[in-house]
């Protein structure tokens, strides 16, 4: 197997590394402390085809491969992963699920404005009452002629403020029935469709957390992706992707953690050489490598699968696992070696620390994760 990065992952890397210095890194603080979600920033990602990454060429996307993915998040992830964050939830949620369920003229309709960053996808499964357990949700949509309408709410929803489109599941029959759920594209203004609360949240504060509501909205039945209650079969397998994403996501903070603490301990000096020289230091330094190399090999060999249309279910709950408990570990640890300093905002390992923790909860927590993997390996 060869394991260097291709030609295109090369020229991705360069080319999002370049992006991120220019453009993110300077307001990273500011975008934090304010609870600043940059909207204009997303357009540049649009132009420079990192809001389309997995879409076609002809529906105006980069038609770029999973491998090329998990590099893209986890550069933006290593300089800020609320950027990263919602850069992953506009492209594997929201595009994806449309790109992936969608009619040809659903496709023609709404893939090349979220593929040019003009539009900014959402995604709506978790409710206040429904988090792991998706199937009970109670947001309702009832059959009315050529229309449904919908009631209800979602909420912990990447952009439901921002988002120009989202990608809902909304409950059509028996509450708890895996086939009673279906799932429409709401775009925003409707009538009915609006956004609730903004959560004010620990870390990830660049990246938009907010309460969809829904109250009599009209949807046309053209709205619909897919067939009456297949929503939850297509939401389980939309995130097989987005657990890859996550991972990626995991991949930068840990790489960017490691990075910052590495540099760190190189320049900091007690007792007169450099803490890197101690072997308390030099040994959580070795820890933190291998334990970042072992879920890129993961998450690379989930891509694989996934490029290979086969069942990535497992591979994929497993990276995400790994790489989002990997990531909190080494956050941790980053600031461990920073001593004082990491406590504070003047280094960004602070930052990174309280980035990491999502990584366990979102798309499925750790918990969830080990469900799934342990009933299919049983299965076997």
């Amino acid at each position: 197997m060869n394991f260097d990065y291709t030609e295109t992952q090369t020229l991705i890397a360069q080319s999002i590394k370049e992006f991120a210095e220019q453009n993110i890194r300077p307001y990273i603080m500011d975008w934090d402390e304010n609870q600043i979600f940059p909207i204009p920033l997303f357009k540049k990602l649009g132009e420079m085809g990192f809001m389309g990454i997995l879409v076609p060429q002809e529906l105006g996307g980069s038609g770029l491969s999973y491998h090329d993915y998990i590099t893209i998040i986890e550069e933006i992830s290593k300089v800020d992963p609320s950027i990263g964050l919602s850069v992953a939830a506009h492209n594997s949620l929201c595009t994806n699920h449309i790109l992936t369920f969608g009619t040809d003229e659903q496709k023609k309709k709404w893939i090349p404005k979220l593929a040019s960053g003009e539009h900014i996808g959402a995604w709506g499964l978790t409710e206040h009452n429904t988090g792991s357990d998706a199937g009970g949700m109670n947001t309702t949509a009832v059959k009315d002629g050529d229309f449904w309408i919908v009631n209800g709410s979602k909420n912990f929803i990447t952009h439901g403020i921002s988002g120009d489109i989202a990608v809902v599941v909304v409950r059509t029959g028996e509450k708890g029935d895996s086939k009673g759920m279906t799932a429409f594209v709401f775009e925003k203004g409707t009538p009915g469709f609006t956004s609730g609360k903004k959560e004010n949240k620990l870390g990830m504060r660049a990246s938009e957390t907010a309460e969809l509501v829904f109250d009599s909205c009209r949807i046309p039945d053209a709205n619909r992706l897919g067939e009456v209650g297949q929503g939850f079969i297509q939401a389980m397998k939309i995130l097989d992707g987005g657990r890859i994403s996550i991972g990626a996501l995991s991949l930068g903070i840990a790489k960017g953690a490691y990075e910052a603490a590495l540099k760190y301990s190189k320049e900091r000096y007690q007792f007169g050489k450099a803490i890197s020289e101690f072997q308390g230091i030099s040994f959580k330094l070795a820890d933190m490598a291998t334990e970042i190399e072992a879920s890129e090999l993961l998450l690379h060999k989930a891509a694989f699968l996934k490029e290979q249309h086969k069942p990535v279910t497992t591979l994929g709950a497993m990276a995400k696992m790994y790489a989002s408990e990997m990531c909190v570990k080494v956050a941790n640890e980053a600031v461990q070696i920073h001593g004082g300093y990491g406590y504070t905002k003047d280094y960004p390992v602070e930052k990174f620390y309280r980035d990491a923790k999502l990584c366990t909860i979102g798309e499925g927590t750790t918990e969830i994760q080990k469900v799934v993997i342990s009933r299919n390996i049983l299965k076997g």
